[in-house]
């Protein structure tokens, strides 16, 4: 089934979102939690995606000192390689096109390096040198 994603508006589907972030990066990549969950949790715009009704990912965006960032794209194991992340990112990207806010702003984030080609196929491009966030390899991306 193809992967459906909505923008979070409830307190639910929020939890279900922290959750999915809880089981990708706390257990499976063994960030410290203390730094998964960060101060920009109210002021960012949280998605979480779906397939056959069960939250199988989810991913967020806010606007910043140097433009749009997007970030926490999680999915979970058992749900990858289904379309979920290229459905967050569609989403995600959409989403940021019809806010006024950002308009004329840089689009970036930082990406682990399995998740390079995803982000690739939207247009974005490695900027600089690889670097560790959470004992985590990562390239900052830019969308041309």
């Amino acid at each position: 089934m193809t992967p459906s994603v909505e923008k979070i508006t409830d307190k639910s589907s929020l939890e279900s979102a922290f959750e999915i972030r809880r089981q990708v990066f706390v257990i499976e990549q063994n960030v410290d939690p203390l730094l998964e969950n960060d101060e920009f949790e109210e002021s960012s715009t949280h998605f979480l995606a779906k397939i056959d009704g069960k939250a199988v990912g989810t991913a967020r965006w806010r606007i910043t000192e140097k433009g749009v960032k997007l970030e926490r794209f999680a999915v979970l194991q058992n749900s990858r390689g289904r379309g979920v992340g290229q459905a967050l990112v569609e989403a995600v990207l959409a989403d940021i096109s019809k806010n006024p806010e950002s308009k004329n702003k840089l689009k970036y984030l930082n990406s682990q390096l399995t998740a390079i080609p995803l982000y690739a196929k939207f247009g974005f491009a490695k900027v600089g040198e690889m670097f560790e966030e959470c004992n985590i390899q990562h390239f900052q991306m830019q969308l041309a």
